[in-house]
């Protein structure tokens, strides 16, 4: 029956993604179509969505520093849109419940409030996975958006403590001084797994095992386990190593869970109705968002990018219908409901997160009346130093050209990448680098790029480096472009784009390294 599941699943994905759509938009279809067949998740399913989830939160903590949820801009804009959203559906149930409408009708004050909780989270795996396409997780507004839904996942593991009756046991206080202690055990065993097939293996094992199960097992939410030792390992140098081995398995299973959202819901016209009605009530959610991050000074952009990530409804909500349906709060009804809206949500955030950048571009003039005019430290505007190359995306391909032109030409190069991280580790070798957002259309408006005689585009998403391009063009830039691509048909769309050459990271790996031996055994 799985097979079967998957198989939809290929083909609606693949349908939707000629449209140039992401595939998820396909599953989710699949799933609905599955279910008005008649069919229905089986545990097997389940199961492997639930690991799907897990090693995804498993993966943000690898790529998540503590840091980034003590600072006020994530902390606040979470917690205050948790009060006032809640509040926002709250008060909206019980208004539609005084006009009789369907479903609303039998909810107390205390159930509507439920509902009103389970609304105002956004989705993690949506929110990831969409971060993940565009090549943005290390990006400012990505940052944000995943400290605000870690946040909201905290506020999760609280309200299901509380509403369960899952109290933690005197297990969770061994786990919260035993963790540190053996963090070091943790990280030699990380480095004596190499880079072969035990990585993502020593993946599974300390999500699944030490972190999902061992958190389980101390009365603490299992998810919350994975997310901490994945934020436990996020300093090691092989964390980003050891989430990119566990990328495609992550991905698969994750199919299963979009599955497994169309597949629960049990359709009806009035749940369809309502579920409609509460969709058109996210515009007011997301610009909920985008208020409190404008209010601690995020930039324009900022702010409604990040809240773009977040504009959508999240699988949390199924869980608290879920425990309320079960304390008989709620009928079973409002599980379609909310299964239904999180599908339409998902469906309308996809094409509206592509198009982000254009969108901000055509409503930059009147964001810009609201923006604070406080600037956080990571927002100051770019200094570019007077340079006759500039290299974007300082990963392993563009740290590999910086260093070649370097040894003839060192002050003529700088470099740009979106990770402050990234940039800290270059500047304290000594290299020009800078931190800047090569899809952000600010950053062009505020950089002057006359003296730059060559523009090399090196960051690993395709997508990240046609928006650069046409950013370039539409700045004037008058140089020669060289662009990095994966595969033939991305090679041929620079090219049919101007690009002057582009480099095959992968066809042209091979003869870069035969250069390199010819010009050790010639010199």
């Amino acid at each position: 029956m799985e097979l079967l599941f998957f198989a939809v699943a290929f083909l609606c994905g693949f349908s939707v993604y000629q449209l140039k759509l992401p595939p998820l938009i396909g599953f989710l279809i699949a799933g609905f179509l599955l279910n008005g067949l008649g069919y229905s998740s089986t545990p097997l399913l389940s199961q492997l969505a639930d690991l799907g989830v897990t090693l995804l939160l498993f993966s943000i903590g690898l790529k998540l520093k503590v840091g980034t949820l003590t600072k006020l801009q994530v902390w606040a804009p979470a917690t205050l849109h948790i009060i006032v959203s809640t509040f926002l559906f709250t008060s909206l149930s019980l208004m539609l419940a005084s006009l009789s409408l369907p479903l609303f009708t039998e909810l107390s004050w205390q159930s509507a409030a439920l509902i009103g909780f389970a609304f105002s989270f956004s989705s993690t795996v949506f929110a990831v996975k969409v971060l993940e396409e565009r090549g943005e997780m290390n990006s400012f507004h990505g940052k944000i958006a995943i400290g605000i839904l870690v946040m909201q996942d905290i506020f999760a593991v609280i309200f299901l403590a509380v509403s369960t009756g899952k109290t933690p046991n005197i297990w969770a206080l061994a786990l919260l001084i035993g963790l540190p202690l053996v963090r070091p055990v943790m990280f030699w065993i990380l480095n004596r797994s190499k880079h072969g097939e035990l990585l993502p293996l020593f993946g599974f094992f300390f999500a699944l095992v030490l972190g999902y199960h061992a958190f389980e097992f101390a009365g603490l939410k299992g998810d919350l386990g994975a997310l901490i030792i994945g934020m436990i390992f996020a300093p090691h140098k092989k964390a980003g190593e050891l989430s990119k081995s566990l990328l495609n398995v992550k991905d698969i299973l994750l199919v299963g869970f979009f599955l497994n959202i169309g597949l629960n819901a049990h359709m009806s016209w009035e749940a369809l109705m309502v579920a409609v009605l509460l969709v058109l009530v996210l515009p007011i959610k997301v610009a909920i968002y985008y208020g409190f991050m404008n209010i601690f000074n995020l930039r324009a952009r900022t702010s409604l990018l990040s809240s773009f990530s977040l504009a959508n409804y999240s699988e949390f909500g199924l869980i608290v219908c879920a425990v309320a349906a079960t304390g008989n709060l709620i009928t079973s009804e409002w599980l379609a409901v909310v299964a239904i809206a999180v599908s339409i949500t998902f469906i309308i955030a996809s094409p509206l997160n592509k198009r982000s950048n254009d969108i901000y571009v055509k409503i930059e003039n009147w964001l810009l009346k609201f923006e604070s005019d406080t600037r956080l430290e990571e927002e100051m505007n770019v200094s570019l130093p007077k340079a006759k190359v500039l290299i974007f995306g300082m990963g392993r391909v563009g740290t590999g050209a910086y260093e070649t032109i370097e040894q003839s030409h060192p002050v003529l190069i700088t470099g740009v990448d979106i990770s402050a991280e990234v940039v800290s580790k270059h500047t304290e070798r000594g290299r020009r680098v800078i931190v800047a957002d090569a899809t952000d259309p600010d950053f062009w408006q505020r950089i002057n790029h006359s003296s730059v005689e060559m523009v090399m585009l090196a960051m690993p998403k395709h997508n990240q480096n046609l928006f650069a391009l046409e950013q370039l063009k539409a700045s004037g830039f008058g140089g020669q472009v060289t662009a990095i691509a994966n595969y033939p048909d991305q090679q041929k769309e620079l090219e049919d784009l101007g690009v002057d050459s582009t480099y095959n990271f992968y066809l042209e790996a091979g003869s870069g390294f035969a250069e390199h031996v010819k010009q050790k055994l010639f010199s």
